[in-house]
């Protein structure tokens, strides 16, 4: 058998799932599409090394090249690894209450993958890369108990064949405690992560960077190559995720010539997507205004840690010129009050779009109070909305949301209904 014989008998019964591009829609402008970025069979069969040839692209190390409007940003990462599902798609997002002439759009990041879902997986990508380049055999983040990036990162580093551990934030009560298979609970200790507990009030008076190292050093008086992934995936390298992200809404829009979208609205809770979305779209052409809504602390805060994640790139841009942040977290950070709940089940039932109540949910949630309290703002606009995943936090709010769902019934049957076998039988 020939090599052309051969490659044909391998790559047809792959090419509906790699080749295919997103379809579009018959509605002209409903939903944009192009080719993935270097992400198809066949590139991934030409590149070099037996791993590329066998993983058909997924779980690949490539060389990174940064868009030319970023070229003079330094660091520059050198590598990439193919973790997500990419290009995420975009579509019209007809929100309940959206006030007239505002033009709703969304990019559905939450879509990027199912374990390595939403903005984590993107800028895993890069520091998953360092650390493997680096020597790693194992993995060190930390985040809340419900934390989507501790998931991602756990599932990540199992990839990688990396062993992880992760430090999760939880009450005084619960911290000595099993802490449970809820949510992204289940996803990590299904694969293996080390979780290690620790108070509200430890993490308060140390730190997560002091937490981060203590266990770092343990790992390594036991022989082992810890690397470590801060909160949120959140530095410099992470920042390289969504200046990335611009470039893939640019050539998105390619094949939508007619839709320029003025604002990108994303929620914020580490600052490396605020960062780069606000970062990339003010270096590229794209020029639109970034409007980020924070889920924990304060705007202040946030516009501190995008200018050192900024500076970190030696971007020379104040942050406060490049993005807008408003304060969205309600309660506080991974608590939801009634009427966010109510909105989230709103959201879902009117368009399908699932949102988590930690991020997006919030984001969208007071994106729309500000629009109907700002409409002179936002008024013509056609506003792009960054839907950053985080599904799985849902299943912690289960109990809060339920009195608000009651759609079921026991169905009537009447005993004269005869019999009639379907296909299969369940029983």
């Amino acid at each position: 058998m020939n090599l052309e014989v051969l490659m044909n008998s391998i790559l047809l019964p792959y090419k509906t799932l790699f080749l295919r591009p997103f379809t579009t829609s018959t509605k002209k402008d409903n939903f944009l599409s192009y080719s993935p970025r270097n992400r198809n069979l066949v590139s991934s069969l030409m590149a070099n090394g037996n791993e590329s040839k066998q993983s058909f692209g997924f779980l690949t190390k490539k060389p990174y090249n940064p868009p030319s409007w970023a070229s003079h940003l330094d660091p520059i990462p050198s590598h990439v690894f193919s973790l997500a599902h990419l290009p995420t798609p975009i579509h019209k997002w007809n929100l309940p209450n959206l006030p007239k002439n505002v033009e709703l759009w969304i990019k559905r990041d939450d879509l990027s993958g199912m374990q390595l879902s939403g903005n984590k997986v993107r800028k895993l990508e890069f520091l998953m890369a360092d650390a493997i380049s680096l020597g790693a055999d194992c993995i060190i983040t930390i985040g809340g108990i419900q934390s989507n990036h501790c998931r991602a990162t756990a599932v990540a580093a199992k990839y990688l064949n990396l062993d992880c551990f992760l430090i999760l934030r939880t009450t005084q009560v619960l911290a000595d405690k099993d802490p449970g298979l809820t949510g992204n609970l289940l996803v990590e200790r299904l694969v293996g992560a080390q979780v290690e507990l620790v108070s509200k009030e430890e993490y308060s008076k140390i730190g997560a960077e002091a937490l981060t190292n203590l266990l770092k050093e343990r790992l390594i008086s036991q022989g082992r190559k810890p690397y470590v992934i801060p909160l949120g995936g959140s530095n410099s390298l992470g920042t390289w995720a969504y200046i990335e992200g611009i470039r893939e809404i640019e050539e998105q829009l390619h094949n939508a010539p007619s839709i320029v979208f003025k604002d990108i609205v994303v929620g914020c809770g580490s600052g490396a997507t605020l960062a780069g979305l606000s970062l990339g779209s003010w270096l590229s052409k794209m020029k639109a205004k970034v409007h980020g809504f924070s889920v924990c602390d304060d705007p202040d805060y946030f516009y501190n840690k995008v200018q050192g994640l900024l500076d970190g790139l030696h971007a020379g841009v104040s942050s406060r010129d490049i993005v807008e942040i408003q304060d969205s977290k309600g309660l506080g950070y991974a608590m939801s009050t009634t009427e966010e709940l109510e909105f989230v089940k709103e959201v879902a039932a009117s368009t399908g779009v699932v949102l988590d109540p930690v991020y997006s949910g919030k984001a969208a949630f007071r994106m729309l109070k500000d629009m109907s309290a700002n409409p002179a703002k936002w008024e013509g606009r056609k506003v792009l909305f960054i839907h950053t995943g985080g599904l799985l936090g849902l299943y912690d709010k289960s109990e809060q949301i339920a009195p608000t769902i009651g759609n079921w019934r026991r169905m009537d049957i009447a005993e004269s209904v005869p019999r009639q076998d379907g296909v299969g039988k369940m029983f």
